[in-house]
C-alpha cells in the first residue's frame, strides 16, 4: 500500500506541513489529504463528553432502556443520512459498502449487544460494578488491534491503558463491591465490554473503505432492527407521553448517537483502534461531571485522582505516528 504519496508525505512533513492523513486510495492515486492530529483527537473528546450526556436524557425518557436505546438510534437515522450524502461530492461515486458488509453488521449488532447486556448488568448488580466491568472494553480492542487489524500496541498505549484503569477504579470509589449476589450482572457488564471492544474493531475496518456518516447509518440500521425486537419483546412502555420524553429522546439521538457516536466513528477513521477505545474512559470523566452538574451528585478528592489518571492516561498513550486508513470524512 505504500506509493508515491508516501514519499510526498515525508517531504512535506519535512518542510513543516502537518502531518498527512493518508487513505488506501489516496495511497493509489497519490492523492493526499492534510488532516492535524489535533482534529481527530479533538472530535475523540467532544464525542467522549456527548456519549456521557446519555444516562442524564435516559433519565428523562419515561420508557424503558431498550426501547429508550432504539430511539436512540432510529431517531438519528435521518440525520446520519444526510451525513451519509454529504459525505459524497456532486458528481463522484460514493465507494461501495459491499467489501465491508460484515463489518458493518457486526459493528450493528455488537452495537445492540452493548446496549442490552449493559442494560441487564445494571439490572443484576450495581452501577458502579456494571460500569467498571463495561470499561474494561479497551482491553478487548487492545489485544484484538493486531490480530483483526494489523495494528499491534506499543508499550506507551500499555502504559496509558494501565493508568486509565486505574483512574476508572478511582473515579467509581467505594461503590465498587464483590459479592456473590452480583456475580450475574458482572458477568453481563463483561459480556458489555467484549461487545462494545468488537464495535470498535469493526467500525475500524469498515472505515478503511468508507467515511464515518455511511459507516455508522448502516450500522445503526441493523442496531435499530434488533432493538426494536427486543423492546417490542421485553418492554411494555415504548412510546414517550410528555414532551419533556420526547425531548430527551431526541437529544439521546441528535447528541449521543448521531454526535458522540458521529465523532467516534469520525476519529476511528484516523486514529488507531486501541487508541480510541480510551474513550470510554473520558465517557465516564463526562458523566461523573454532568451528574454533578444536573443531578448534584457526589464528587470528591477520589473522582478527582482518578479523572486526573484518565486524562494522563489518554495524553501519555496518544500516537505519535500513524497511518490513517481512510480518506472519506
Amino acid at each position: 500500500m505504500i506509493g508515491p504519496a508516501i514519499h510526498n508525505a515525508a517531504g512535506l512533513r519535512g518542510q513543516g506541513v502537518p502531518e498527512i492523513v493518508l487513505s488506501e486510495a489516496g495511497e493509489r492515486s497519490g492523492l493526499v489529504t492534510a488532516m492535524p492530529d489535533i482534529i481527530p483527537m479533538s472530535a475523540l473528546v467532544l464525542g467522549a463528553f456527548a456519549m456521557g450526556a446519555s444516562p442524564i436524557f435516559v433519565r428523562f425518557a419515561e420508557v424503558g432502556p431498550l426501547t429508550s436505546a432504539f430511539w436512540r438510534v432510529a431517531l438519528a437515522l435521518p440525520l446520519l443520512w444526510i451525513w451519509a450524502r454529504l459525505e459524497t461530492p456532486s458528481g463522484r461515486i460514493a465507494p461501495s459498502w459491499r467489501p465491508v458488509a460484515g463489518s458493518l453488521a457486526l459493528a450493528g449488532i455488537f452495537f445492540a449487544g452493548d446496549l442490552t447486556f449493559w442494560h441487564l448488568a445494571v439490572l443484576n448488580t450495581t452501577v458502579a460494578n456494571a460500569t467498571f466491568m463495561a470499561t474494561l472494553a479497551p482491553v478487548w480492542v487492545a489485544l484484538g488491534s493486531g490480530l483483526f487489524l494489523g495494528e499491534p500496541v506499543d508499550r506507551r498505549l500499555v502504559v496509558g491503558l494501565g493508568l486509565c484503569l486505574i483512574g476508572g477504579g478511582f473515579l467509581i470509589g467505594e461503590s465498587l463491591s464483590v459479592s456473590p449476589e452480583n456475580l450475574a450482572g458482572d458477568i453481563y457488564g463483561l459480556i458489555t465490554s467484549l461487545f462494545f471492544g468488537g464495535y470498535f474493531i469493526a467500525v475500524r475496518r469498515a472505515r478503511r473503505v468508507l467515511g464515518g456518516g455511511r459507516t455508522l447509518f448502516l450500522s445503526s440500521i441493523v442496531t435499530a432492527s434488533v432493538l426494536a425486537v427486543e423492546a417490542v419483546s421485553m418492554e411494555t412502555q415504548l412510546w414517550p407521553q410528555t414532551g419533556a420524553a420526547i425531548g430527551a429522546l431526541l437529544s439521546l439521538a441528535i447528541i449521543s448517537h448521531s454526535g458522540g457516536q458521529g465523532l467516534l466513528a469520525f476519529a476511528l477513521g484516523h486514529l488507531p483502534a486501541a487508541f480510541s477505545a480510551l474513550v470510554i474512559f473520558l465517557e465516564g470523566v463526562a458523566a461523573a461531571l454532568l451528574g454533578y452538574l444536573v443531578f448534584n451528585e457526589s464528587l470528591g478528592a477520589l473522582q478527582a485522582v482518578g479523572a486526573a489518571a484518565i486524562f494522563a492516561g489518554v495524553v501519555f498513550a496518544r500516537p505519535r505516528t500513524h497511518r490513517p486508513v481512510t480518506k472519506p470524512l
